[in-house]
């Protein structure tokens, strides 16, 4: 990457701040930045190789900033999407090149640990931390010492973010740190906007339904918020008994009150409508998120356009993840929604957005070696159907010949990759899995799917899987809950047993964990990745860590991380890991490319949007295709496919 700058500025604001009610721990960046109450104390700076650290009043920072030739100066800050979005939002000015050493510690060190300034400092041998004696909190003017005590605390954290950026910056792939630049840009130089009356109409729409399910079912917010109060009203219906399950959290039995457990589902989605409306009013009640984003989106409206908050390798994978404390999560945007659609391009420009088509069961393909798989994602057709044929054994398949059998074999394709058992598959399909509707198996489904006999008798006789499945939640027999998990089990068996391939390299990871990464074997490549002590390096240089990887003896399972950041992991695991890490760098691999022409504004999983002059739609949006699908040199071979839309809103592109 050849330098876009000539010079870099480190830099660090000191603001206003009042901790009843304009402070950061209360509000957004976004708000806080845009509020009429904002006010720069002063920002200190030093140039990349000189050791001179300057204070810069507020009275003389715009004629300060006005005279920097932006064109050619980048910036380093910890934090950008604070310090540069100042910068841009009260100064008018961006910088050529953003430098952001929190993302970079977060790529670096991992995600489970802390990457703040001072703690930094303590892992690389730095002075410690400055602390203030005078506190600036709520003091809307600011004495002579207590002002040339602010400059000495922000300068140190000039001295201590320039010797971060040093210690980070030397391995770190260019690649990576344009990726940086490009996702601090979506939030400090916004240009999507938002329709105010779509998500007027959104919030009031919501209202109405929630107070007419309210008024229809005689009950209050409270009847339906308080999970004793619901329990109350469920069991005034018939005979139903209020279902309960063991919280994961405290061994302890609690209400399945929550959308994601299958016995809710199960009465949401069952026959008695009166249970289900109630179940249904209960989630409007409970479920806050869509107003509350949709009041916060109307509130952003009003103070300009979207600023698009991600957090650089968020994951452990290096995906992106919502921004912490962003009170909006453009990650899980529901397709077709109101919201999406109230995303907009500005005037003039469209939006072009390009979604990776099965992009993990491709790479996990390429990566095991399925041939046979390969062909079918090659051959353009319907990869679920296809995969499906092979699954069951029914050549010729199709989405109308077999609905139940194509939608199982895609359940497997996309969510039996990484060791998913039988338990956990038949509860997820009961919860609606990967976010399709609730699915209970009977049994003229478990017919369909060939389970014989025998192997219903096997299962029934087998005390560990009979004992697991009656301990699920549900409001089903027995009989049922059996049937249904015999099915799951099917199709989980029929899946490991038609991807022999996936299996053994699930058999490479078991024998990576027990060996060579937990410090007991020697290093190896294995196609795009390189397995060490405690890390596996991916193709674009960087990593993916264990660290302080273990056996822990009682709970009979690997382990890695350190005090309240242990986190477990298996094959499964190391399999979903590469798969999505890998798959990761398709996706950034095509948006570095469609960088040098396009402004990308938005990343959500595997997909990008990419702004676009009307004129040029057609053109941009062949441009999208060909950087998604192109062969990557790390992966030669590998049939890739996406889709792509354009539409003025972002909804309508879907």
């Amino acid at each position: 990457m050849k330098a876009p700058f000539k010079q870099v500025m480190v830099l660090d604001f000191e603001t206003y701040w009042d901790s009843q009610s304009y402070t950061l721990s209360k509000m957004t960046t976004e708000e806080y930045i845009r509020d009429s109450k904002f006010k720069a104390w002063g920002m200190a700076y030093k140039f990349l190789g000189d050791d001179k650290i300057c204070w810069v009043h507020r009275s003389d920072l715009q004629a300060f900033f006005d005279k920097v030739d932006w064109t050619t100066t980048a910036v380093i800050a910890h934090n950008s999407m604070f310090d540069v979005a100042i910068l841009a939002w009260v100064y008018g000015h961006v910088p050529c090149f953003i430098f952001d050493t929190l993302s970079m510690a977060r790529a670096l060190h991992g995600v489970e640990v802390g990457n703040s300034l001072a703690k930094l400092a303590a892992r690389f041998n730095l002075p410690p931390k400055g602390k203030a004696l005078y506190s600036t909190d709520g003091k809307t003017v600011l004495s002579h010492a207590v002002e040339e005590e602010l400059a000495e605390y922000c300068k140190h954290d000039v001295f201590l973010c320039d010797a971060i950026f040093k210690e980070l910056v030397r391995d770190f792939p260019k690649d990576e740190l344009r990726l940086i630049d490009m996702t601090q840009r979506m939030f400090i130089q916004p240009r999507l906007v938002l329709d105010a009356e779509l998500l007027t109409e959104v919030i009031t729409e919501e209202k109405i339904k929630r107070e007419g399910l309210l008024s229809k079912l005689g009950v209050s917010d409270e009847d339906l918020a308080s999970s004793e109060r619901f329990a109350e009203k469920l069991s005034q219906i018939g005979n139903l008994v209020p279902p309960k399950k063991i919280s994961k959290q405290t061994g302890k039995e609690a209400w399945a009150f929550a959308k994601t457990d299958a016995v809710f589902q199960s009465l949401l989605n069952g026959d008695n409508e009166e249970a289900a409306l109630l179940c249904e009013a209960r989630l409007a009640v409970k479920s806050t998120l869509e107003r509350t984003r949709s009041q916060r989106f109307l509130d952003i409206s009003s103070r300009g356009a979207l600023p698009v908050p991600l957090s650089y390798y968020g994951a452990h994978t290096g995906r992106w993840a919502a921004a912490k404390g962003a009170s909006i999560n453009l990650q899980n945007l529901k397709r077709n929604s109101k919201l999406r659609k109230a995303i907009m391009a500005p005037e003039g420009s469209l939006l072009v957005v390009g979604d990776l088509s099965q992009i993990e069961p491709r790479v996990l393909a390429y990566l095991s070696g399925n041939t046979e798989l390969l062909e079918i994602f090659k051959s353009g057709a319907d990869p679920y159907a296809a995969f499906g044929a092979r699954m069951f054994g029914i050549p010729g398949m199709t989405k109308d010949s077999h609905p139940l059998l194509r939608q199982s074999a895609k359940s497997a394709l996309i969510g039996a990759n990484y060791q998913l058992g039988w338990r956990s598959f038949s509860q997820q399909l009961l919860a609606g899995f990967l976010g399709a509707p609730p699915v209970m198996y009977t049994v003229e489904d478990a017919k369909l799917l060939g389970v014989t006999q025998d192997e219903a008798d096997a299962f029934i006789s087998y005390e560990p899987f009979f004992k697991r499945a009656l301990e699920i939640p549900r409001v089903c027999t027995d009989n049922e809950i059996l049937v249904h998990c015999i099915a799951a089990k099917k199709i989980i068996d029929l899946y490991r047993g038609s991807s022999q391939e996936t299996v053994a390299f699930w058999n490479m990871c078991t024998s990576a964990l027990e060996g060579v990464l937990s410090g007991n074997g020697k290093p190896f490549t294995y196609k795009c990745l390189e397995f060490s002590k405690e890390k596996i390096r991916l193709p674009n240089g960087m990593f993916l860590r264990y660290p302080n990887l273990k056996w822990d003896v009682e709970e009979k399972e690997w382990q890695y991380g350190e005090g309240s950041n242990v986190t477990k992991v298996y094959a499964g695991k190391i399999t979903e890991n590469c798969v999505s890490a890998v798959a990761r760098i398709v996706m950034t691999d095509a948006m570095l490319k469609i960088s040098f022409w396009g402004d990308i504004l938005l990343t959500v999983h595997d997909e990008l949007v990419v702004l676009t002059d009307e004129e040029d739609v057609e053109d941009a949006a062949q441009a999208v295709k060909e950087a998604l699908t192109e062969d990557p040199i790390f992966m030669p071979g590998i049939p890739l496919a996406c889709d792509v839309s354009w539409a003025k809103r972002y909804g309508d592109a879907k």
